[in-house]
């Protein structure tokens, strides 16, 4: 029996023993959670290291047989050839360029339209909401023949302006309905008392409501830069001679040799990694998450 040095005669209480089942089972749901992101990253990293991997390799490292994991040599020979090749460095303005614009085009027109779906009930909003995506529904091709038509009858056949409208066509319903998601999670009420202060509603609006939303903007600029910089045949439809890089790749390095082919895709995926590198603490901000 333990005494209580506070009071000699009352013996101390006895404590219950601690229960450390439902932390262990926490510690190990986490740990599984955590094991399971890092296999699905690893998954997702993979191909892109390896094309990368070959990309930098030499052309006898690449006839090796069996091939190894890491190449015995490495060289910028067909990277350079390939960046050097006709038309690949404007092919890769174009995409940027295309990207770009419809990054910038479908938060003018989409950002508005979600947040009018944020703030205001009206009737058919649901079936609203269902009926912008059934541009997504349809195939590249359905949406791509017909707006190379339109575009050879106003003059725009060819153009980044036409690769942009298609891209932007086909971001905007995602665009819209990621907006409204992240425009409904800012409170109403911030709004109003900017705007009790004296703010119109457009200023309320770029003040508070704005800012809030930058996570939900990046995400959705993210979405469009690489659904655009991807896109391949809405591109190669409605181009010929001023094609983005995709469709640059797809013509000029049908029969071309291994190298080429692997310095090709690696030249596809890295503009799309540094933009979204380049976002990214958007993007975790969203999630609820900090970079510093």
């Amino acid at each position: 029996m333990t005494i209580d040095v506070r009071d000699p005669v009352r013996p101390a209480p006895m404590l219950p023993p601690v229960d450390v089942a439902p932390l262990r089972r926490a510690r190990l749901r986490a740990t599984g959670v955590q094991a399971a992101c890092v296999a699905v990253s690893l998954f997702m990293a993979l191909p892109i290291v390896l094309i990368g991997l070959a990309a930098v390799s030499s052309r006898a490292a690449l006839a090796e047989f069996p091939k190894p994991l890491v190449p015995s040599e490495f060289a910028l020979d067909s990277l350079l050839s390939f960046l050097r090749a006709t038309g690949t460095l404007p092919a890769l303005g174009n995409s940027v360029l295309a990207g770009l614009y419809a990054v910038f085009w479908s938060l003018v027109v989409g950002a508005p339209a979600g947040y009018a779906l944020a703030r205001h009930a009206f009737r058919g909003k649901d079936a609203y909401q269902m009926f912008i995506l059934l541009v997504r529904a349809l195939p590249i091709v359905v949406l791509s023949v017909p707006l190379a038509t339109m575009f050879l009858r106003l003059d725009v056949y060819d153009t980044v302006l036409a690769v942009t409208l298609v891209h932007t066509a086909l971001a905007l319903p995602t665009t819209v309905l990621i907006t409204a998601s992240i425009f409904v999670s800012v409170p109403a009420d911030l709004e109003e008392a900017a705007q009790v202060f004296g703010c119109t509603r457009w200023q309320a609006a770029r003040r508070v409501v704005v800012p809030l939303a930058l996570p939900g903007l990046a995400a959705s600029s993210i979405f469009t830069f690489v659904l655009s910089w991807n896109e391949l045949l809405g591109a190669t439809v409605v181009t010929l001679g001023h094609r983005t890089l995709p469709a640059q790749v797809l013509t000029s390095l049908a029969e071309a040799s291994v190298a080429y082919r692997f310095a090709g895709g690696f030249a596809l995926i890295l503009p799309a990694l540094l933009f979204i590198f380049v976002m990214r603490r958007y993007l975790l901000n969203l999630w609820g998450t900090t970079l510093r």
